[in-house]
């Protein structure tokens, strides 16, 4: 069975069809191409170009719904109190490439050690939490490079400004 589409959410409205459900990790729900097993035991290919959410419908025919299924994960929660605490926040958490999910007066990003004892150590209050990381912001980090390869034989010349 394969997946190409998002056709709802179960929070919208429930099929009146069985309903089975594809788990999926935060980090699995945004990548484009994944094969993954149902809690039914059906194997499914999903090759969606949209970040999945909790509950999205992926299959429906006559007889069966897939959904998605976001499962937990251990995420840090990162209270601030004022703009300019947030800012300094987004900017320490861009900087590491991090996918992040901002409400009114916390920002979640997943957990790992090394990030959370450089946070602390700036001063931020972080809260270790277990929870869904779903409706996150996204951050594709574009790796970009000073150099300049190619080969250069004897006919090949141009002037490099840098």
């Amino acid at each position: 069975m394969i997946a190409e589409k998002i056709l709802g959410n179960l929070s919208e409205s429930t099929p009146s069809v069985e309903v089975d459900t594809v788990e999926l990790d935060w980090f699995e729900a945004e990548k484009k191409r994944i094969r993954k097993t149902t809690a039914g035991g059906r194997d499914i290919g999903i090759a969606i170009d949209e970040n999945l959410k909790d509950g999205d419908i992926i299959y429906l025919d006559d007889k069966l719904c897939v959904a998605v299924k976001l499962t937990s994960c251990p995420l840090i929660k990162i209270n601030v109190h004022t703009m300019q605490e947030m800012g300094r926040l987004c900017f320490e958490i861009g900087n590491r490439h991090l996918s992040l999910k901002i409400s009114d007066d916390n920002v979640l990003i997943p957990h790992d050690e090394p990030t959370e004892k450089h946070l602390k150590n700036l001063g931020f209050e972080c809260e270790n939490i277990i929870g869904r990381f779903d409706d996150f912001i996204v951050c594709k980090a574009h790796g970009h490079s000073h150099s300049h390869s190619h080969e250069h034989g004897e006919h090949h010349h141009h002037e490099h400004s840098h």
